[in-house]
């Protein structure tokens, strides 16, 4: 049986919220999924300090502090990949990426990004950067499928 676009989208947006579980930010995790268009990983990231930088939880506590230090999910996926990632597609979790990311994704060459939609309760905080962020994808020819349906429909592997 083959799989379509949406089957990949589901399973890849699956792994990106896995992926979101490594970071200690105790407000906002996120993960980042790079997949190339044969549909193989290239890179994954989670939001969380540099390397080798003290993940000391108090600094995630500070608001102020912990944007000043922290690295989002899809830049440690970018910067993680080691290699061109042209005519790629970025997977993020819990929402879509933000303007400064997705200027970076832009410069790439990556052609797709898929994300759920901006959570209610982060929509006053997030909302007018991803409209922007939306705008500049748009602008540069970078596909945005923001992903309505079901992430997390598991079926039993074994049934008869």
């Amino acid at each position: 049986m083959a799989r379509g676009a949406a089957w990949w989208d589901r399973f890849f947006l699956g792994m990106a919220q896995y992926v979101s579980t490594a970071s200690k930010d105790p407000s906002t995790k996120a993960g980042a999924v790079v997949v190339d268009d044969k549909r193989r990983v290239v890179s994954v990231g989670y939001n969380g300090f540099a390397r080798g930088v003290v993940d000391d939880p108090a600094r995630y506590t500070n608001r102020e502090l912990k944007y000043k230090m922290i690295l989002h999910a899809e830049r440690n996926a970018l910067l993680f990949a080691g290699r061109s990632l042209e005519n790629c597609v970025l997977y993020t979790w819990p929402f879509m990426t933000c303007s400064v990311c997705a200027a970076m994704v832009i410069q790439t060459g990556i052609v797709r990004c898929v994300a759920p939609p901006i959570p209610d309760h982060l929509q006053a905080r997030w909302g007018e950067d991803m409209a922007l962020a939306a705008t500049m994808l748009r602008e540069a020819g970078v596909s945005l499928v923001v992903y309505e349906g079901e992430i997390n429909e598991r079926k039993d592997c074994c049934s008869t």
